[in-house]
């Protein structure tokens, strides 16, 4: 079984059974899915508070889009 720890998100597992390869692209979804990597580059990186209300903006902007184009309220 692999465990990746994250300060801030669950942690995430995936079982191994027989095939690694698959696991491992099981993994990599999962990380991809949580934002593991997104706030690790958040955190090396020196970013402006100005960019920081930026990007929130801009990716509410596109949540609040696709809500829309899926039919949720």
């Amino acid at each position: 079984m692999l465990i990746l720890v994250s300060k801030k998100k669950p942690n995430i597992q995936v079982h191994v059974s027989g095939n690694v390869e698959r696991s491992l692209k099981q993994l990599k979804k999962k990380i991809e899915r949580e934002g593991v990597v997104r706030d690790m580059k958040r955190t090396v990186y020196f970013e402006p508070s100005t960019q920081k209300r930026r990007k929130r903006l801009v990716r509410a902007i596109k949540q609040n889009l696709m809500r829309l184009l899926n039919g949720r309220p």
